[in-house]
């Protein structure tokens, strides 16, 4: 069911028009035409039945005897169809952060995710007629797309920068939560404005084990690293020895250089010179 307008009019001059009907009566009463004051009272208590006031940025859906027929939008006070049901609909925009759930990711690791989803109702009739409890329906929505999503990425790939990650890709997973959100919440009217993690991490029985694998990952990046930064150096040293023509060395006495500074930088310890006062041979 889509949202349609229904009709009202401004709430002050639908007073004045009730007031001249009781007036009228009293008028009539005066001039002991009761029959005549009864069908004016009466008359002026049905139209007092349609005067409603609407909050800024709230919205009212009007029901007459189980029919719906439209949407106040605008905010004041109204004079309405009389004899109605209205119910108030909030178009403000509202957030809430799900419960910290416990998936798998693609790779069968146990996680525990959360999200916070921002949103705003856009459509009063479709939230009113088309789902029971819209909020209700947004957060168990949401708890189901937030598990959907977590079980299509890896929580970490540990060094494959092409692959998408939970951790590692916020802003995509992002997005995609959002999209696959908004697929699912638009039956219920529903605009999702944002939705991000706020809490990511491995589940505590593997927590550790995975924390070890992350330490060692680093490490060897770390060394890869390393390594590469001292055959650099490495072949800078030689390179200027030669260039400047400051000692002639063969191929034996290159590879003792090498060797000699590879140990000294990739070492963890500092270390100990020795002073060589002989020859090489």
């Amino acid at each position: 069911m889509k949202e349609t307008k229904t009709w009202y009019m401004n709430g002050f001059i639908g007073i004045v028009c009730i007031a001249a009907l009781a007036a009228a009566a009293l008028l009539s009463v005066l001039h002991e035409q009761i029959v005549v004051a009864a069908l004016l009272l009466v008359v002026a208590a049905v139209f007092a039945t349609g005067v409603t006031i609407v909050q800024p940025n709230q919205a009212k859906v009007v029901i007459f005897f189980g029919r719906y027929l439209g949407t106040i939008r605008d905010s004041g006070l109204f004079l309405t169809v009389p004899l109605t049901i209205r119910q108030n609909v909030s178009m403000r925009v509202r957030n809430f952060t799900s419960s910290k759930l416990k998936v798998n990711d693609v790779q069968g690791n146990p996680i525990e995710i959360a999200a916070v989803i921002v949103f705003r109702v856009i459509d009063s009739a479709k939230a009113v007629f088309d789902v029971d409890h819209y909020e209700e329906f947004v957060e168990i929505q949401s708890e189901a797309a937030i598990r959907h999503v977590a079980t299509k990425y890896p929580y970490d790939t540990f060094g494959d920068e092409d692959e998408i990650t939970l951790r590692g890709n916020a802003d995509v997973i992002s997005d995609v939560l959002a999209a696959e959100l908004q697929e699912r919440l638009r039956v219920a009217g529903v605009e999702v404005m944002e939705a991000r993690l706020t809490h990511l991490a491995y589940s505590p029985e593997i927590a550790s084990a995975m924390l070890q694998r992350q330490q060692a990952a680093a490490i060897l990046a770390a060394r890869k690293k390393i390594v590469e930064g001292a055959v650099s150096m490495a072949q800078m040293a030689i390179e200027q020895l030669d260039k400047e023509g400051i000692l002639e060395l063969d191929d034996e006495r290159k590879a003792n250089m090498v060797n000699n500074l590879m140990v000294a930088i990739v070492s963890e310890r500092a270390t100990q010179p020795v002073i060589n006062t002989g020859s090489l041979y």
